[in-house]
């Protein structure tokens, strides 16, 4: 097609170019310069333009129609156009016409900028510019009036473009407008959109300053977790047939439900996905596939430059035109490669949002046998870890299938290229193919044993941190530190594994490059000498293999993705497929006046035969020992459990308080409240009722004093109180009260119970039904249900049981609680210091960052020297149509690509193994560092945080960190040799590399300052999730109860949103970097070609074709490593606070120590935190060796405080506590916790064994355990169990009574047999006749240790040796009871309001 003047095109030429038939063309260009025939520029050049538009215009018209934004007004930008176009339609009229009916279209639907349309002004503008170069060839004079309408039109076409570059202005009607953050890409040009430098502001910002969560902008509607979540949650009602609200079908048995993969289940859930995702995902393939278009082409058009080089009699415009026409195509390929991945991604964040809306919303209709099924920190698991497994299938699902297409194409060209020797290449491929496909499998088989090894560890992880005060308390730290770095141990085993595999795997994939180019090589220059391997030959090959290879290499992970991505799928489907409540289970219907009916129900596990109806504003009382079913009652009636047969129904607006107070992490005003409007009469009543006023005037922020996760900071009483007056405000028609006067004192009981539940309280009106173990209640409530063993034994008024003289008769006992309060949680700040780089290496070790070094750089070294090899190989003379020393070139390019294949698996293997080293030692760190943190931490932590650390932070230390470490060190060195290479052959070429490389550096720069406070920001964000579905997840029952789901649904819909709007910008980023860095690579070749083109004359072909297609290997494995760093800054946040004192400080000649249990309070007091009140004043007493201590005292008095002093959980203020003579202060914190003995007001058990619960340090024998189960009452129960002492416990014990849970805490307390004991309100969850019994058992079972009896029930302590009552922090009275009794002083006065005078 190109020829000289002096050259005329003949019809051999004009063959080979495509063209056979076009006329030459009237005139002659000049010599040198670039000329298309007269015919080919007058029809193909100049149709070009319109074939676009013209092809492109249904759909887009078609696209307009479905999507309006609005409507702009006629700006000046608008009438710019209209004038150009109008000025120049007499050119292409009927065309021109078209481009006007689009611009005005584009107006009226609101489109700001065209990307139709500036490609069709490109394409009108270069078709132009070759009938101008025609014209300047042919002179002026020749044709002067076609000279100027040509100059004139390629004038109106390049302004009509430059106008096309610039935006219009908001259309109107348009919600960008109405929004104060839009994001910039909604009305950034087509340009900006492109090439994401839209982005460029808040990168600039960053850099400058550090970005807050309202730097970034809002989340737009089609992102968001209204417009994603409703419609899946449609989708996959439809699919499943049944409700996410109400199961449609009632079961009539228990299902026990296991996470197991059910590919029914997954595949409709899969169809659910596809139907929202899928045309998204097929618009980012056809993109794709496109993108694969140019990346051959690159490879073709090389092929011609070295045909160029090797011809030196070639004009040098060629060379021009194709170094050109390389970095013209390799741009387009980066712009559709970006804009998959970036379609992709986005996908991802929408589909995280689907998932993680669709489990939260499951949490909330999960039936109990569901929630024993799974765990917290399973289901953290599902939208943390599982979801990117879905992520990151999005991305590589292509490759299956494309792949595949891509080795046949390369295969192909290889054939033209060297012919049947291309056979060779077939051949070695697929033996290579097996070992690929092989390595994969084993690697999945690994991955999935890591992930089950991950469920564990996070599930344990979530119990510790959950009940860390217990853990405490009994100095278990230790042991369950060893549980949990067990549990790691094993998962990074199959991490190494894993890692060494895919070591191998990669290496393979390097070492294919080599092995099908020396065989290929070898046979096609070996079998026939006169098979010569020249420049073109060799080097496209080479490009050709390289990109064969990428494809083979992205075929087993895709394969690995698909595998991991499927199980994932299963464990989701297998989770939202879980057994949920039945509507059937309790209705509103009801024929008569009552307000609550159970007609001969049953109900799984719980109830024999059972009638009941409530009177609308009755009390009633329900009675029953430990495991009778006095919870499970009220459960029933909230339609929690599976009902067998019978009828419930429930009347009107339900309030519940449940036995274990739930208490959200929120303010104390927002916790009563729970939704509702301030209301602020009601709410000081409802204050007063519930006796917080007192409690208020402590905290420092009053009601807006924030509660810790799970009440962490206020006492048993103050949630239980909360809990109450949360129901209270509620002005519900029914109350459902579980024992909720189980955890105050006497005086605050008598004052609920008169001011709130009793004839004459706040509910006096409402139909009220109190479980309850206080028996000085009972003759003022209505009626009374004594429940045995699931059956209503008796029911009537307190003076008919009584007559009846039955099972109620025994009871006639009360029950007392205690409370003390903290202060508000601060937020603790995380921030990304620039050392945090180096931790990462340093937790490797120098030895290992070392031998990375040296290895990367010996297969680096040979990379080059094969390569340079083979360029001399290329250059070797022909003589006679034969090349001499082949042999020789074979085998030491043989040798050499040996050397580089087991340096790249030696270095890929160090870097994935040194990672786990680095992980190894991260983890512990911050495990040791975390275990050993005073309370304080734990209370101004979130549970979410810290599970973010050790799930999604820690997975990417493991995983995704040393794999970017291995790409970038890769890019890094394999970038200096693409310098060396071609600094080398053109010397020149430093001009164009080093300001390349400042500006590689300035993008490095500006991203990673922006990039990682983005991922701290969405770090931040990602914690309240997690937070809140622990939250969920323990309160759904009270949710439900309350009928708040749709409220904590949009909850969570809004911290999802938030992670999502801090997520968004950092994908943006992500391909800000890949795209600049590509464009830069793609200028390293341009400049590489083109100072070949300059050299042509000093370069050999080979030389020349060494420094291009070490060029073309640039690509953009660029430091997003940096970026994932972030997840070891926020591990190593929590590497350096505030630590505890020494667990372990031996002192030797104490190793009996205690031997009396003698205890000195010294002048002592004690303060939770440094800006409040003391909480214990100048406390000075001394407690006997062996002496029973009961401590009574109000609410507030300080009693818990001073167990919390006693086992250091605080650390005195001032003055000391000595044991047997030694200052505490001075003993480690693990050796003095396993010395005192306490039983928490909170019964706290663990997901495990029953075994493991009693003894978790597996320090007794079975026949000990046993023994205190006896001692304790539980032995029948447990022999009862199906596996005894391996029965496993659900999360937080929820298989178990509250009592039975107490007791369980009491036998440890007996296999422990310390010489100090410490009983916080020990027997408040347990009825009257149990009680009498614990009390009688620790009377002989600890008659040699010191007691501290902590007493809501003043009853408890009557038979103590003395009594300390507390008052204010102080001591108030401390004597034996007999004295205080006749001192008639404070103590008096709380047993006489127990009615025990």
């Amino acid at each position: 097609v190109f020829r000289g003047r002096t050259q005329p095109l003949s019809q051999e030429a004009l063959s080979r170019a495509g063209l056979r038939g076009w006329s030459p063309g009237r005139a002659e260009p000049l010599a040198g310069h670039l000329h298309f025939p007269q015919c080919f520029q007058d029809t193909v050049v100049a149709w070009i333009p319109c074939a676009f538009l013209w092809v492109v215009f249904p759909f887009y018209y078609l696209y307009l129609k479905h999507h309006k934004k609005g409507y702009i007004r006629m700006s000046h930008l608008f009438k710019a156009k209209m004038v150009m176009i109008g000025t120049h339609a007499s050119f292409l009229s009927c065309l021109q016409m078209l481009a006007v009916f689009l611009t005005q279209l584009e107006r009226q639907k609101g489109v700001q900028s065209s990307g139709v349309l500036l490609i069709y002004w490109l394409l009108s503008f270069l078709s132009s510019i070759v009938t101008v170069n025609l014209k300047i060839q042919h002179g002026f004079l020749e044709d002067p009036f076609h000279h100027i309408a040509s100059y004139t039109y390629s004038t109106l076409v390049l302004v009509e473009l430059v106008i096309s570059f610039f935006t219009d202005q908001p259309p109107f009607f348009s919600k960008i407008v109405s929004d104060s953050n839009p994001c910039p890409e909604a009305s950034a040009s087509f340009v900006s959109r492109i090439t994401y430098w839209w982005f460029s502001g808040l990168l600039w910002k960053g850099y400058q300053q550090p970005l807050e969560a309202e730097d970034l902008w809002s989340l737009m509607k089609e992102n968001s977790s209204e417009e994603i979540v409703s419609q899946l949650e449609r989708e996959w009602k439809m699919y499943c047939g049944r409700s996410f609200c109400h199961s449609a079908v009632g079961r009539a048995r228990e299902t026990q439900v296991l996470l197991e993969p059910e590919d029914c289940q997954s595949k409709s859930l899969l169809k659910v996905l596809w139907s929202m995702f899928g045309t998204y995902f097929l618009f980012g393939t056809l993109s794709l596939v496109i993108c694969d278009v140019f990346l051959f082409s690159v490879p073709k058009v090389f092929s011609l430059f070295l045909e160029f080089m090797k011809d030196q009699e070639s004009p040098n415009w060629k060379g021009y035109f194709y170094a050109g026409l390389m970095f013209f195509l390799a741009c387009l390929q980066t712009l559709f490669e970006q804009w998959y991945m970036y379609t992709c991604l986005v996908i991802g964040v929408r589909l995280k949002t689907a998932v993680t809306g669709l489990v939260y919303r499951k949490i909330l209709v999960m039936s109990n046998a569901a929630r024993k099924a799974t765990t917290v920190g399973e289901i953290v698991n599902l939208v943390s870890v599982d979801v990117q497994k879905l992520m990151d299938l999005i991305i590589y699902f292509n490759g299956i299938w494309l792949a595949p297409i891509r080795i046949i194409i390369c295969f192909v060209f290889l054939w033209q290229l060297l012919g049947p020797s291309a056979l060779t290449a077939v051949a070695v491929f697929f033996l290579l193919l097996p070992l690929n496909f092989a390595i994969t499998k084993k690697r999945s088989q690994f991955q999935e044993e890591q992930m089950q090894h991950k469920d564990d560890r996070a599930k344990l992880t979530n119990a510790i941190f959950s009940d860390i005060k217990v853990i405490k308390l009994y100095a278990w730290e230790k042991a369950f530190m060893e549980k949990v770095l067990g549990i790691r141990k094993q998962e990074l085993q199959a991490l190494k594994r894993s890692q060494l595999l895919f070591a191998v795997s990669l290496s393979s994939f390097y070492s294919s490059t080599f092995l099908i180019a020396l065989v290929m090589f070898a046979v096609y220059t070996l079998v026939d000498e006169t098979h010569v391997l020249d420049a073109q030959k060799a080097f496209v090959s080479l490009t050709l293999i390289n990109i064969l290879n990428t494809a083979h290499s992205f075929l087993p992970f895709s394969i690995n993705a698909l595998v991991q991505a499927k199980v994932s799928l299963n464990r989701l489907a297998a989770f939202l497929s879980l057994e949920e409540l039945d509507s059937d289970n309790m209705n509103t219907n009801l024929l008569d006046s009552s307000l609550i009916a159970v007609t001969s129900g049953a109900t799984v596990l719980c109830f024999g035969r059972i009638n009941l109806s409530v009177l609308e504003g009755n009390l009633l009382a329900v009675v029953g020992q430990v495991g009778a079913g006095k919870s499970s009652l009220l459960a029933t009636l909230l339609g929690e459990l599976q009902k067998l047969e019978g009828h419930v129904s429930v009347k009107g607006t339900v309030a519940y308080v449940p036995q274990q107070a739930w208490i959200q992490n929120a303010s104390v005003e927002d916790n009563i409240l729970f939704g509702k409007e301030m209301d602020d009469s009601w709410y000081n009543r409802v204050i007063h009722a519930c006796a917080l006023h007192p409690d208020l005037e402590t905290f420092p922020a009053g009601s807006r004093s924030e509660i810790g996760e799970k009440g962490i900071n206020i006492s048993g009483g103050q949630k239980q109180r909360v809990g109450l007056a949360r129901a209270v405000y509620q002005k519900a028609a029914i109350y459902l009260l579980d024992d909720p006067l189980s955890a105050v004192d006497a005086q605050v009981g008598q004052h609920i119970f008169e001011q709130v539940i009793g004839p004459n309280g706040l509910l006096k009106e409402k139909t009220r039904i109190l479980v309850t173990h206080t028996i000085s209640i009972l003759p003022y409530v209505d009626n009374i249900v004594v429940l045995v063993d699931g059956e209503i034994s008796e029911m009537g008024c307190y003076q008919e049981l009584l007559q009846k003289n039955g099972v109620f008769g025994l009871a006639r006992q009360a029950i007392q609680g205690e409370a003390e309060g903290l202060g508000p949680l601060q937020p603790t700040e995380e921030k990304v210091n620039t050392s945090i780089y180096l931790d990462y290496l340093k937790a490797m070790g120098s030895p290992v960052c070392l031998y990375i070094i040296l290895l990367f750089t010996c297969q680096q070294t040979a990379s080059f020297c094969r390569g340079y090899w083979l360029s001399k190989w290329a250059d070797d003379p022909v003589n006679n149509g034969t090349q001499k020393h082949t042999e020789l070139r074979v085998g030491v390019f043989g040798v050499l690509g040996v050397i580089q294949a087991i340096g790249k698996f030696g270095s890929t293997a160090a870097v994935l193994l040194g990672g786990t080293i680095a992980s190894r030692k991260l983890f512990r760190q911050l495990l040791e560092n975390i275990a050993r943190s005073p309370m304080m931490f734990f209370e101004q932590t979130s549970i979410g945080n810290l599970l973010n650390r050790f799930s999604k932070e820690m997975d990417a230390i493991d995983s995704v960190i040393p794999d970017k470490l291995k790409s970038l060190l890769g890019f890094l060195f394999n970038l200096l040799e693409i310098y060396i290479v071609i600094v080398l052959a053109t010397p020149i070429a430093v001009v164009a590399i080093v300001p390349l490389t400042v500006l590689y550096a300035a993008f490095q720069n500006f991203y990673v300052a922006t990039s990682c406070q983005l991922r701290r920001l969405e770090a931040a964000s990602r914690s309240p999730i997690y937070s809140h579905i622990s939250e969920t997840f323990q309160g759904s029952g009270v949710i439900r109860a309350y009928k708040a789901q749709q409220r904590f649904i949009s909850q969570n819909d809004f911290r999802v949103d938030e992670n999502q709007r801090m997520c968004f910008p950092g994908v943006v980023a992500d391909r800000w970097l890949a795209a600049n860095l590509e464009f830069l690579g793609n200028s390293i070749v341009l400049f590489a070609a083109l100072f070949a083109v300059i050299n042509k004359k000093q370069l050999t072909p080979g030389i020349a074709a060494f420094s291009i297609s070490y060029a073309l290997q640039v690509t953009q494995n660029s430091s997003v490593w940096f970026c994932h760093l972030t997840g070891v800054s926020g591990c190593q946040s929590f590497m350096f606070i505030m630590d505890n004192a020494p667990g372990i400080q031996i002192l030797q000649h104490l190793q009996a120590w205690p031997t009396e249990g003698r205890i000195e309070f010294r002048n002592y007091s004690l303060q939770y935190r440094p800006n409040l009140e003391l909480a214990l004043k100048n406390i000075t007493i001394t407690i006997r060796g062996q002496e029973k201590i009961g401590i009574a005292g109000r609410t507030g008095a300080g009693k818990s405080t001073l167990a919390v002093g006693l086992l250091r959980l605080v650390e005195a203020a001032e003055g000391e506590i000595s044991i047997d003579g030694i200052n505490i202060a001075h003993i480690g914190l693990h050796d003095l916790r396993t010395k005192i003995t306490i039983i928490p007001q909170d019964p706290i058990l663990f997901s495990g064994s029953l075994r493991m619960n009693l003894d978790p340090l597996n320090t007794y024998c079975d026949a000990d355990i046993w023994t205190a189960l006896e001692l304790t009452q539980l032995k029948n129960f447990v022999l009862n169990l199906p596996d005894q002492l391996n029965y496993e416990c659900s999360e937080q014990g929820e298989n178990l009574s509250i009592g039975q849970k107490q007791l369980l805490c009491l036998a440890r307390a007996l296999l422990r047999k310390t010489k100090i004991l410490v009983l916080d309100e020990a027997t408040a969850s347990v009825d009257v006749e149990m009680d009498l019994h614990i009390q009688s058992m620790i009377r002989t079972q600890f008659k040699e240790c010191t007691v501290l009896t902590i007493a809501h029930r003043v009853n408890t302590i009557l038979d103590c040796n003395r009594i300390l009552v507390l008052e204010n922090g102080q001591i108030a009275e401390f004597d034996t009871p007999e004295k205080l009794m006749a001192q008639k002083g404070l103590f008096y006065r709380l047993v006489e309001e127990s009615g025990l005078v």
